[in-house]
């Protein structure tokens, strides 16, 4: 297995924003793809990664290999590198191998870890509505309403997407319409609501470093999936779960 990248932005973005939702992840690396599936600590919320093997300079795997790491030792490494440094991936003696070549070589050889837990399944969700918006502008929507509570709900007509929340004292609100930024697609009249955890959507919301548009997709007291892809180079997702309070 050797992958080298001329551009790591991609890998060092994405490594970043994954290692907040989650510390240890297993990677399959295949003849087409990294993939990663992970969910955090307190089952609260998934991500789905996959980097595409066009987004590599070389790119030989012969045969599909899983790596389990720490993901804040792998960060730690690729943060290292500079904008125009070249980054190759290899295993050799058991370890991760990370060569960062620029007017220097420098190599890191990273633990392969054991993981316990079983590979996580991607559940099957429906969702009736699907909102493509810009990253921008979602970003400082929930930046908006967090200032008066920890939770937001969202909710979606076929007209506009709201973004509110509601503290003891104060509320907030966002309303985002369909428009030519803004692309609603909705099934039925009905208008759909759920709350989420803001601590959670705030790590999420990074997925703006890897794309200028996100997907939102979510169902009445439902999971929320948020979706970020890079043409022909990344996908990332992330899937959380609502929160139900007595309010």
């Amino acid at each position: 297995m050797k992958l080298t990248l001329a551009d790591s932005k991609l890998l060092k973005d994405s490594v970043s924003i994954i290692s907040d939702l989650v510390t240890e992840a297993r990677f399959t690396i295949t003849k087409e793809s990294i993939d990663l599936v992970a969910m955090d600590p307190a089952n609260v919320a998934m991500v789905i990664f996959k980097l595409l093997s066009s987004s590599f300079t070389e790119y030989i795997v012969d045969k599909e290999v899983k790596v389990a790491l720490n993901l804040n030792n792998l960060k730690q490494v690729l943060k290292r590198a500079g904008a125009n440094d070249i980054v190759t991936l290899e295993l050799e003696e058991n370890k991760f191998k990370v060569t960062i070549r620029a007017n220097t070589t420098r190599t890191f050889y990273l633990p392969i870890i054991e993981l316990e837990e079983k590979e996580q399944k991607i559940p099957s969700l429906s969702f009736p509505v699907s909102i493509k918006t810009d990253t921008h502008q979602l970003t400082e929507a929930i930046e908006d309403v967090s200032i008066v509570a920890e939770s937001v709900r969202f909710s979606a007509d076929a007209n506009k997407f709201t973004v509110a929340a509601q503290g003891d004292l104060s509320k907030a609100k966002v309303e985002i319409p369909n428009d030519d930024n803004t692309v609603i697609t909705k099934e039925g009249d009905e208008v759909l609501k759920a709350k989420y955890s803001i601590e959670y959507l705030k790590k999420m919301i990074q997925g703006s470093k890897l794309s200028p548009q996100v997907y939102i997709r979510f169902n009445t007291d439902y999971p929320l999936k948020l979706e970020f892809k890079a043409m022909d180079k990344m996908m990332m997702a992330f899937i959380l779960a609502p929160r139900v309070d007595n309010d």
